[in-house]
Formats: structure tokens, C-alpha cells, sequence
């Protein structure tokens, strides 16, 4: 069957198995995958997977997203783009740290639906015959379910790549650009590097952050001396071509969680009633705004939500939450293309800021990037990669590298905005070094 042809689809209930014990059996395995999302959310679903039939990596060219057209690829799909490739029509032909697209095909996958505690094998394949011998094979990786259990801190070092005071004097020159009319706003990050001991392996990390922290869209994926472990909170798109629908849940507006339970309430209460953080959350709304509308029917690109309070372990995030009716010849690739990198991360105008971005941060590599999966029936559903360290495997030990950052605008304060990188960092660095 040509890469191109698409591929005959077959589905199995299975009884329910816990889809993190499942990951922990296929950890070791190429191209294992785990997309974890928290069951107490309602409508949630996780993904497992391994040993992809298809692995594209490496430079994608001008159309970053044209793999995603193909009918060969348009389910059972799971794709990371780097957010320096979708930078680059701003900042030139930079140097990159990760390749732009990593993309990987399964001919089979699992299916966890938490709010039925309902588990389905789906395979693929030329025919009818091949995509039930595909269910076989996700059948059977039920029997290597293994209790994974909490492994010690993996990392033997983490520091951070500059001190604070190069961050401190990053905010303040996007600041003095604000003020200068070059832009509204820019996200700015700082990173974290290191090495896990000998021996270690990043399936750990993601085992400490899922225990201790689920999240909408936690992942893991291998891929060759290459692997991503994400504790992500935030929706970047859900393309729904078969409903005509498309919506993105930017997140700008941050403050860390309180042990004491009226303190909490009132730090949610006070990012609620920030205007500081409502006016950089509704700037990127309209920039979110303004991407949709270009795959979607005019007139449709609606605010469903404005400034919804989300609570997650380590902090309380401002959401909103933006959806259109996309418009006929429009579909997954096509709403990437829109709307990539997402504008949360970037600012506004979104051309500038990726150029200021450019300007005082090295590359980012997948931080800020995507993580997205095309399902059983072709939805997409991406998100962005902030809580995330990408990891490389170097002479046989894995180094890693995580960022954080926050939204600048003109009345920041550098102090404040080093203060929450520290805690959007905290998770991570838990997972990573205890």
C-alpha cells in the first residue's frame, strides 16, 4: 500500500486497563507514546501506543503541515512541530536545536475514554484482514500492563543556562520596546539544562509528573535517541473537520497555589480580577481571533469563554476559550498552517514578537511548540508544549533541556515575571531533580 493510500480502519472493545501501566510495559519500545490526560476532566481520553509503521524527521520546508494532507496520514497520526520552524517566516533561517516535524504513523492504537472507563483497540492497515491483525497487536500489549510505581529523582544536574539577572534585563528591554510602540506584547523564556544519572531514562520523568500532577494533555513519546515528556495545561487547537469545528484555549495569566485553602481562593480570586492579566489574555484572544477566522466561514469566530479560572496543582491559569465553523476545504493541515505557533506563546503582533523573541532567547526547539495526534477518526487535537523538557540521548546518557516563561507587556514588572517562571518551572523541576 502506498504511503499516500489511505488505510482500511477496524475497532475491538477491550476491558479497561489503567493507560499509564500500559505506556510503563512499552516504555522501552520505538516510538512508544503515551497521551495522558487527567480522567477528572470531564470528556477526557488518553492514547498508547508503540512501533509506528511511519517515521518522518528532519526539515519540512515551506509547507511545514503538508505530510498531514496526505490520506495516509490522516489518522492514527502523531506529530511534534518545533516552534522555531513555525517562527521562521519571522526570524530568517536561524539555527535550530530540534528538527522542525517529527511525525509518526501507527498502525495501531489505544483508546482510553475515562467518563466510561471504556477501552478500544483501533488498527489500520491495506486491507481488512491487516488492520484486525493491527487490533491484535494493541490487544496484546494489555499483558505487559506493569504497576509503574514512583521512581526516585532521575537527574543528576540541572542548572539554568543564564543567571537571573540576564532574565531580568530581557524583560525590561521588551518592556522599554513596548513602550516604544514595537509591539503590545511578547512571551519571554528562560531554560534549564542537565543530565539524568546513568542509567536513567526519561520515561521516569514522566512517570513523577503523572503521578504526582496529571494534566489535560500530559505525553510521552520516544523516537530514536529522542524523547519529550510534557505535563501541558493548555489546548492549542481541536480540529474537528467532520463537526466543522475549531476552538483553542489560550492560557496568559498566572499565580502559584497556596497550601492554605483561603489563601488559594484568594490568589484565584486576584488573578481574576488582575487587569494586568485580563488585558494580556484578551490580546491574545484577538490574535487567536484572527488566526481562526482564516480557515474558518466569516462571521463565525466566537469568544465562548473569557477569563475561566483553571486551578492545576502547582498554579491557577486564566483560560478563554475562542471556536469557529471552519470553512468547506478546510481541515487539520490547513488550520495548523493558520494559527502555528500558537499566540500564547508568542504576542502581539504575533510577527513582531516572534522577532523580539528571536532577538534576546536562543532557540527554543519543541518548548512552545505542538504535540498533536490525528485519532481514529481524524480530529486533531494539539496542544502546546510549555511544562516540557525534550531530551536527547548523547554516548549513552540523556541530557535534557525544559524552558518557562512568561507574557511581557508594558507594565511588567521584571521581578514578578522572573517569580513566575519559578513556579511554572516547579513541577519540572520536582519530576526531574526531587
Amino acid at each position: 500500500m502506498s504511503d499516500r493510500a489511505a488505510r482500511r480502519r477496524v475497532e475491538r472493545p477491550l476491558s479497561w486497563a489503567e493507560p499509564l501501566a500500559v505506556a510503563a510495559g512499552l516504555a522501552g519500545r520505538e516510538g512508544s507514546l503515551c497521551l495522558l490526560s487527567d480522567p477528572a476532566i470531564p470528556a477526557s481520553r488518553s492514547y498508547v501506543a508503540a512501533e509506528p509503521d511511519q517515521i518522518r524527521i528532519g526539515p519540512a520546508g515551506a509547507d511545514l503541515f503538508a505530510a498531514v494532507r496526505e490520506p495516509g496520514f490522516a489518522e492514527g497520526v502523531v506529530g511534534l512541530a518545533a516552534y522555531d520552524a513555525g517562527a521562521r517566516p519571522a526570524t530568517g533561517d536561524r539555527e535550530t536545536v530540534w528538527p522542525d516535524l517529527m511525525l509518526a504513523r501507527y498502525p495501531a492504537l489505544l483508546v482510553f475514554d475515562h467518563d466510561r472507563r471504556a477501552l478500544k483497540a483501533v488498527g489500520w492497515g491495506a486491507d481488512e484482514a491487516a488492520a484486525h491483525a493491527a487490533c491484535d497487536q494493541a490487544a496484546a500489549w494489555l499483558a505487559e500492563a506493569r504497576e509503574p510505581g514512583r521512581p526516585p529523582a532521575p537527574a543528576h544536574r540541572l542548572t539554568a543556562e543564564a543567571p537571573p539577572q540576564a532574565y531580568l534585563d530581557a524583560v525590561a528591554e521588551v518592556v522599554g520596546r513596548i513602550s516604544a510602540g514595537e509591539l503590545f506584547q511578547a512571551n519571554i523564556a528562560r531554560a534549564w539544562r542537565g543530565a539524568l544519572r546513568p542509567g536513567a531514562d526519561p520515561f521516569e520523568v514522566f512517570l513523577r509528573l503523572a503521578t504526582d500532577r496529571a494534566a489535560p494533555y500530559g505525553a510521552w513519546w520516544r523516537l530514536g535517541e529522542r524523547a519529550l515528556v510534557s505535563n501541558s495545561p493548555e489546548l492549542f487547537l481541536v480540529c474537528d473537520r467532520a463537526a466543522g469545528r475549531i476552538e483553542t484555549r489560550p492560557i496568559k495569566g498566572t499565580r502559584g497555589r497556596e497550601s492554605d485553602p483561603v489563601a488559594d481562593a484568594a490568589a484565584a480570586a486576584a488573578l481574576l480580577a488582575s487587569a494586568k492579566d485580563r488585558a494580556e489574555n484578551l490580546m491574545i484572544v484577538d490574535l487567536m481571533r484572527n488566526d481562526l477566522a482564516r480557515v474558518c466561514t466569516p462571521g463565525s469566530v466566537k469568544v465562548e469563554a473569557l477569563f475561566a479560572v483553571e486551578s492545576h496543582p502547582t498554579v491557577h491559569h486564566l483560560v478563554s476559550t475562542v471556536a469557529g465553523v471552519l470553512a468547506p476545504g478546510q481541515g487539520p493541515a490547513e488550520a495548523l498552517t493558520a494559527t502555528f505557533p500558537p499566540g500564547s506563546i508568542t504576542g502581539a503582533p504575533k510577527h513582531q514578537a516572534m522577532k523580539v523573541i528571536a532577538d534576546l532567547e536562543p532557540p527554543r526547539g519543541p518548548w512552545c511548540g505542538t504535540l498533536f495526534v490525528l485519532d481514529e477518526v481524524g480530529r486533531l487535537t494539539a496542544s502546546v508544549l510549555i511544562r516540557t523538557a525534550s531530551f536527547e540521548r548523547v554516548e549513552g546518557v540523556w541530557t535534557f533541556r525544559a524552558l518557562a516563561g512568561a507574557g511581557i507587556v508594558a507594565d511588567s514588572v521584571p521581578a514578578a515575571e522572573l517569580a513566575e517562571t519559578e513556579v511554572k518551572f516547579s513541577a519540572l523541576r520536582q519530576a526531574l531533580a526531587g
